[in-house]
């Protein structure tokens, strides 16, 4: 077992980011009961929910004329446009059946409001909105994180860097996160972590 400093953060792995969801990512599924595993170790659990509202500024659909995957300017920078997913109370948006849900000491939903959207598990988009996770690691006197599921390039890697620049000690473990990987976005990803002192296991 782990000391009560490290803590296990386990990112969005919800049934539309695994195969046959609205944004599927390819193999999303395969990391499930290497993520159920890892949890027994940990003393301090943490996972993370996609969490959208019907209207939210992410979805495609929401702009006339645009197409998922493009690219749009926001007040807090470039947005990509996903399909719609991860709905708030739908079946998209619920955890994977087999994920260990009842191991989590703590349910982070984040992206829920309409008009930022939200990949880290800190922050959202802004990088300045906190979604509280940095406080109640903090008061657990968590000083380690080690960071899991989907997916590896975007809010996997965006957890990962706040984590590291609020000066946790951040472990990426790639074997149990899969990468959507959009215009070269899995390499930045990696060499933003090389610069930003993340550990790639």
């Amino acid at each position: 077992m782990r000391p009560a400093t490290e803590a296990l953060i386990v990112i969005d792995v919800q049934n539309d980011f695994c195969p046959g969801g609205a944004l599927a990512v390819a193999g999303g599924d395969e990391i499930v009961e290497g993520i159920n595993a890892l949890m027994d170790g940990f003393q301090v659990r943490v996972l993370t929910q996609d969490w959208h509202p019907p209207d939210h500024s992410s979805f495609a659909a929401n702009h006339p004329g645009r197409q998922p995957f493009e690219v749009i300017e926001m007040p807090y920078g470039p947005q990509v446009l996903w399909p719609v997913h991860c709905v708030r109370g739908t079946p998209g948006a619920a955890f994977h059946p087999r994920l260990r849900t009842d191991a989590a000491d703590l349910v982070i939903r984040k992206g829920f409001r309409s008009a930022i959207d939200s990949y880290s598990a800190f922050f959202e988009n802004d990088r300045t909105t906190p979604t509280g996770l940095e406080g109640y690691l903090r008061t657990r006197g968590v000083s380690s994180l080690t960071i899991v599921g989907l997916a590896t390039d975007f809010c996997v890697n965006y957890s990962a860097l706040d984590a590291a620049r609020l000066g946790f000690a951040v472990t990426v473990r790639e074997d149990l996160c899969r990468a959507i990987d959009l215009q070269g976005s899995l390499a930045a990803a990696r060499a933003a972590w090389a610069e930003a002192g993340v550990r790639a296991a």
